[in-house]
């Protein structure tokens, strides 16, 4: 089964000699991708909490779908932590598009190793 799929490569020309080229696909199977932006803040655990942003991985319009995340939190009490995961399936809001809720726990750090909860909701 072939799929067909559109987009651009994107060439950074610097002297890494980890070189890579970055892929942006603008459609997939005949429909254009999209991405959403999310933030919150984290639970309050070991005395202080996080904030964080970013954007989602893109995918499909007009199809059910979920997208992946990626994002580091803020530095607060000398340290941060990494949150990773999957979104929820997407919510048709009522005059059209969407959203997808996410939630997850931190990775482990800190002085006193520890995690912290989050959840949200994206952008529409």
């Amino acid at each position: 089964m072939e799929i067909p799929v559109t987009g651009f490569m994107f060439h950074s020309d610097d002297s890494d000699f980890m070189h890579s080229h970055r892929l942006y696909i603008t459609s997939w199977d005949g429909r254009p991708v999209h991405v959403h932006e999310f933030r919150g803040v984290t639970s309050y655990d070991a005395g202080h909490s996080h904030r964080y942003a970013g954007t989602t991985e893109p995918a499909p319009r007009g199809v059910q779908h979920m997208h992946r995340y990626f994002t580091f939190t803020s530095m607060d009490d000398g340290h941060y932590h990494r949150i990773a995961g999957t979104t929820g399936p997407a919510i048709p809001l009522p005059g059209g598009g969407h959203y997808h809720e996410f939630n997850g726990v931190t990775t482990v750090d800190g002085f006193n190793p520890h995690r912290h909860r989050y959840s949200g909701r994206t952008s529409p």
